[in-house]
């Protein structure tokens, strides 16, 4: 039997990663095209299976393997029911996931033919994540080796948590304005293309991108490019990560799957680059089936790309 201290690699933690987000029971509607706008088009049966950024990233990390928490607020609604039993049998610890009187948090998600998706997001419990409940886990963050936050909860609540974490990832998503102190806090800032043209005010290509966010102040940047694979930038340099090919069959939920994925990988202490290789494999398989959550990879589906 080995003793303390024999073991190799960085010391072990209670957990690997706390997620500081939303839980949102996601909508979802097949189309054969998105609507123009006043247009109304007929879409399948309407299907429910739990979502939200925050514990879409729980989920994802959770089913290859990390020990993770969720701090985030759910309703005491059928709802609420449905995102803690769903998050209890993925083994994700909800000692910090709050009950409250408003309703639980909802997206509307349309997917096309091609697997693209559109969301309308009506936040609920989520939009009462204070900056209270965050102070009140202090502890919980400050242990765990790597922080994962997202926008769909209170821009205090992020920041807060940003503030008490070893590592922050940050997936700026929705794409709000945020304070420099919060962008200085990143490591890494994730974002999308679209969420990256949004942030610097302008499209450009990739590579470029990344230098210039990097120069807003993040510690490192990451891209996703989707079946593109991602691009990572830090101390100056800027690596191109593929991609497997795989058929899309729904994209909901795969920036969440990279990033829990991500999240992971950082706190089991690999490199920018190494780790985002890792997450652009989980978010390829995900999108292989249909939901969020449903369609997430255990390590043995991710070992088969």
């Amino acid at each position: 039997m080995s003793s303390a201290g024999e073991h190799d690699g960085p010391p072990r933690h209670p957990l690997d990663v706390v997620v500081v987000g939303s839980a949102n029971a996601d909508l979802v509607v097949q189309v054969d095209r998105h609507p123009a706008p006043g247009e109304t088009v007929l879409g399948s049966e309407l299907a429910v299976h739990p979502g939200g950024k925050g514990a879409n990233q729980a989920v994802a990390a959770a089913r290859l393997g990390a020990r993770v928490a969720l701090l985030g607020r759910v309703g005491a609604d059928g709802y609420g029911r449905l995102l803690r039993e769903s998050l209890e049998r993925d083994g994700v610890d909800l000692g910090h996931l709050h009950d409250t009187a408003a309703a639980s948090g909802i997206a509307m998600i349309a997917v096309g033919p091609g697997g693209d998706n559109s969301i309308i997001v009506a936040p609920g419990a989520n939009a009462l994540l204070s900056e209270g409940d965050v102070l009140d886990a202090a502890p919980l963050l400050r242990a765990a080796p790597v922080v994962s936050l997202q926008l769909e909860i209170p821009l205090p609540a992020v920041l807060a948590a940003a503030r008490l974490a070893r590592r922050a990832v940050l997936n700026l998503s929705p794409t709000v304005p945020v304070p420099d102190e919060l962008l200085t806090l990143c490591d890494p800032l994730v974002v999308n293309e679209h969420e990256a043209a949004l942030l610097l005010g302008a499209p450009g290509e990739p590579e470029r991108q990344a230098r210039e966010l990097l120069a807003r102040g993040p510690r490192s940047v990451v891209i996703t490019l989707g079946a593109d694979g991602a691009v990572v930038a830090e101390d100056g340099a800027v690596q191109a990560v593929p991609s497997p090919r795989v058929a899309a069959v729904d994209t909901t939920g795969a920036g969440d799957a990279f990033t829990g994925a991500l999240a992971w990988r950082l706190a089991a202490g690999e490199p920018l680059a190494e780790a985002a290789a890792f997450a652009a494999r989980v978010g390829a398989a995900a999108v292989r089936r249909a939901g969020a959550q449903d369609s997430y990879p255990t390590m043995a589906e991710v070992e088969e790309l």
